[in-house]
C-alpha cells in the first residue's frame, strides 16, 4: 500500500446535480484525508440530466476553494475498481436517513467481499443537509421552485441555464 492510498478516499455517485449534502461530505471528508476523489459515476441505465463531463465541472467549481485535495473523477463499473484505479484506501458513503443505512450496508458488505480490502466509511451530512437529494433538487427546478439554497452557487447557474429558467433572487 502506497502513502497515497493510506491518505485517500473515493467519494462514489451520481452527483446529478452536486448539491449541498454533498459538498458538506467533501469539505469534511478533506479535513479528515490528503485526498478526496469525488467519483462521477457513469450510469449507463439512467438519464442523466447532466453530462459526466458537467458533473465533473460542477463539482471542480464548487469545490475550488479546497484547492488540490479534491479530484473530481469518472468511473464506469464497480467502485471496487475505481478504489484500485484511483489508490484510495476507502470509500466514503453518505447516510441521510435511517432508510439509506440498509442499502449502504448492503452494498459496503457485497464491496468487501469482491474486494477484501476495501474500506467503506460513513458519513452523515449536517443536519441542515439531510433531507437534500439531486431527485428532489431536480423535481423542483422541473416545476420552477427555488432550489438555490439546496446546492452551491455554479449548480445553481447550470440548473438554471440547462432549464431555461431566470435566476432567483
Amino acid at each position: 500500500m502506497t502513502d497515497n492510498k493510506q491518505r485517500s478516499v473515493l467519494y462514489p455517485g451520481s452527483f446529478d446535480p452536486l448539491t449541498n449534502g454533498h459538498l458538506d461530505l467533501i469539505r469534511r471528508a478533506s479535513l479528515l484525508f490528503d485526498a478526496v476523489y469525488v467519483a462521477v459515476a457513469v450510469n449507463h441505465d439512467k438519464k442523466a440530466m447532466f453530462s459526466t463531463e458537467e458533473r465533473i465541472a460542477m463539482i471542480r467549481e464548487s469545490c475550488r476553494d479546497l484547492g488540490d485535495k479534491v479530484h473530481p473523477v469518472s468511473f464506469d463499473g464497480l467502485a471496487v475498481d475505481a478504489v484500485e484505479r484511483f489508490q484510495v484506501s476507502a470509500l466514503l458513503r453518505g447516510l441521510r436517513a435511517f432508510s439509506d443505512f440498509e442499502f449502504e450496508l448492503q452494498m459496503a458488505l457485497m464491496n468487501r467481499k469482491l474486494r477484501e480490502d476495501c474500506e467503506t466509511l460513513f458519513m452523515m451530512p449536517s443536519q441542515g443537509n439531510s433531507f437534500i437529494s439531486s431527485r428532489l433538487i431536480k423535481e423542483i427546478a422541473q416545476c420552477g421552485g427555488d432550489f438555490n439554497m439546496f446546492v452551491p452557487a455554479p449548480v445553481a447557474a447550470r440548473l438554471q441555464a440547462k432549464l431555461g429558467l431566470a435566476p432567483k433572487r
